[in-house]
């Protein structure tokens, strides 16, 4: 007897289902296994039990099936209807058409061209919207200005600290030069002073003694006796 054909409906049993999904599963899984390797097909299989349990299987790796699949299914839908996506973006050059077109008027009316269809309201608004502008550039142009000055200032005591330093060099140079000057020169001149010196104390010495002399031959001898006192 041949096996009977089995009605494919939600079995009742818990069990029994249960015993159905484990067998069922593993044969689904080896025929995708068989599939990718007998046709050389890249195979992606994702199961959930009633539980809420996982199984998946994929020949090369889940996240590139998936990205796959869903580079291939808008492709796809873009080739099945591409009435829609030229509707589509007809749809986004209106809207960008228009988006220039009212940037374009506020530009005019900013310049003041282009103001004579506002109302009070329209012109207050625009008076205060140029107030803002004006009232940010002059900040920044401040703000510009400060640090223009600022980089002044530093350059400026830079200068400063490196003409001092320049003056310091200069100075210690100065002092430098003086002692080479001391040392080359000093010696000559103590000599000089030393012989200088010598002469006027030999000149003195030799005016002393012939003044001495002239003093000596100005002298008279006197010549003493004794004699024998007078009773």
């Amino acid at each position: 007897m041949g096996r009977g054909k089995i009605v494919i409906r939600r079995i009742d049993n818990s069990a029994s289902r249960q015993v159905t999904f484990s067998k069922r599963r593993k044969g689904l899984l080896k025929k995708a296994k068989e599939l990718a390797i007998l046709c050389d097909a890249e195979v992606g299989l994702v199961i959930f039990s009633s539980t809420g349990k996982i199984y998946e299987f994929a020949n090369t790796s889940m996240k590139s099936v998936m990205e796959r699949y869903t580079k291939s299914n808008a492709e796809h839908q873009q080739l099945l209807n591409p009435i829609s996506e030229v509707k589509f973006w007809q749809r986004e050059a209106t809207i960008l058409r228009h988006q220039v077109q009212n940037l374009q008027e506020h530009h005019r009316q900013i310049m003041g061209k282009e103001v004579n269809g506002l109302n009070v309201n329209d012109l207050q608004s625009l008076e205060n919207q140029l107030e803002t502008s004006l009232l940010v550039i002059r900040m920044k142009k401040e703000q510009m200005l400060t640090d223009e000055i600022q980089v002044l200032a530093q350059k400026g005591n830079h200068i400063h600290q490196e003409n001092i330093e320049l003056y310091m060099k200069a100075n210690l140079s100065t002092q430098e030069n003086i002692q080479l000057h001391k040392k080359a020169y000093g010696t000559r001149d103590m000599s000089t002073s030393a012989s200088r010196n010598a002469f006027i104390v030999n000149s003195s010495y030799n005016l002393n003694t012939t003044t001495a002399a002239n003093q000596n031959s100005n002298i008279i001898p006197i010549r003493l006796q004794l004699s024998q006192p007078s009773l």
